[in-house]
């Protein structure tokens, strides 16, 4: 989900555009939110290292014709960067992610995740030149309207999962936007100090890194979880894990790019909801459902909690 934003000028036709890549890269992400479901027999874990395998192994083939260059151009200050970036941005976030689709289900975990936007942009307040964090008040309260109606519809309303399933699934939910956040926040800073080192190589390269975390995890996961699943269960997570690692990570991120070239700044901010919006619709399918009044007030504050953030930078953009 790394973006290098442009504010250009959009016209009807590249707005238009602009708009269908990002619905295109939200449908994309919205299956990372399936995919544990999919595969439910395996654990957060094991799911991280089947998708993160496939990721850094394609990173590694499109990197290759240009691998000299490229590595090359990387300092080690920057190689320590991108181990933790991975680890925030990858692992870690997928593990709490799976934990929290797994334990608490994909309408609950995709709407604290819907508050990325807000989340970062509270963390930015403390930039120079950032919106005053008066100016996101509304914001902000309506960030907390949304995330007690998250809160009261895990905990409180009717599911046939234990309370304390649900209990963790929120927890991990909520590690899982910490976790993203901090990336988001330390990729941001990064790709702003880095003059020699486009965005798409960087992406690639912390792909790798990533697939190089998986390898590393394999021993782990073998020492504390049983490998008790047939050669069929097996071949359905490399399936989902290349699936996700093509489409989502692969795929949505060009569209995303693309997009971000297309659209004003403003706009750019908005375009994230649709990953929280297809992440819902691929869970209310898969779980055979409509949602509640608590899922449906939820993502309604959610939306306006962002639209709102976005609104306020628009408005310290028209008195600059």
């Amino acid at each position: 989900m790394t973006t290098a934003p442009a504010a250009i000028p959009a016209g009807p036709n590249r707005t238009q555009l602009g708009v269908a890549c990002g619905m295109g890269a939200g449908a994309l992400w919205g299956l990372v939110f399936l995919a544990p479901e999919l595969v439910r027999s395996f654990t957060p874990l094991q799911l991280a290292i089947g998708r993160y395998l496939a990721y850094g192994l394609i990173a590694l083939l499109l990197i290759a014709p240009r691998w000299r260059a490229v590595v090359g151009a990387v300092r080690p200050r920057e190689w320590l960067s991108l181990v933790w970036l991975s680890l925030t941005g990858n692992t870690l976030y997928y593990v709490l992610l799976s934990a929290g689709i797994q334990q608490g289900g994909i309408a609950m975990t995709s709407l604290v995740i819907g508050f990325l936007p807000v989340a970062v942009t509270i963390i930015g307040s403390r930039e120079s030149d950032a919106v005053p964090l008066r100016r996101l008040l509304p914001s902000l309260l309506l960030c907390a309207g949304g995330a007690l109606c998250i809160g009261w519809q895990a905990l409180g309303g009717a599911s046939s999962a234990p309370f304390g399933a649900r209990v963790t699934g929120l927890l991990c939910a909520i590690g899982a936007l910490v976790s993203w956040t901090t990336f988001a926040v330390g990729n941001s800073r990064c790709l702003a100090r880095l003059d020699h080192v486009s965005a798409h190589d960087w992406s690639l390269l912390n792909g790798m890194v990533t697939g190089a975390q998986a390898v590393l995890l394999i021993p782990v996961s073998l020492l504390f979880e049983p490998l008790q699943h047939s050669v069929g269960e097996w071949s359905r997570l490399g399936a989902v894990s290349l699936g996700v690692a093509v489409l989502a990570s692969i795929m949505g991120n060009a569209l995303w790019n693309r997009m971000s070239r297309l659209l004003p700044l403003t706009l750019v901010g908005q375009m994230i909801l649709f990953e929280t919006l297809f992440a819902l619709i691929y869970g209310f399918i898969w779980e055979q459902r409509l949602p509640t009044m608590l899922e449906s007030a939820a993502f309604l504050l959610v939306v306006l909690s962002v639209t709102s953030c976005i609104a306020a930078h628009r408005g310290r953009g028209a008195h600059a």
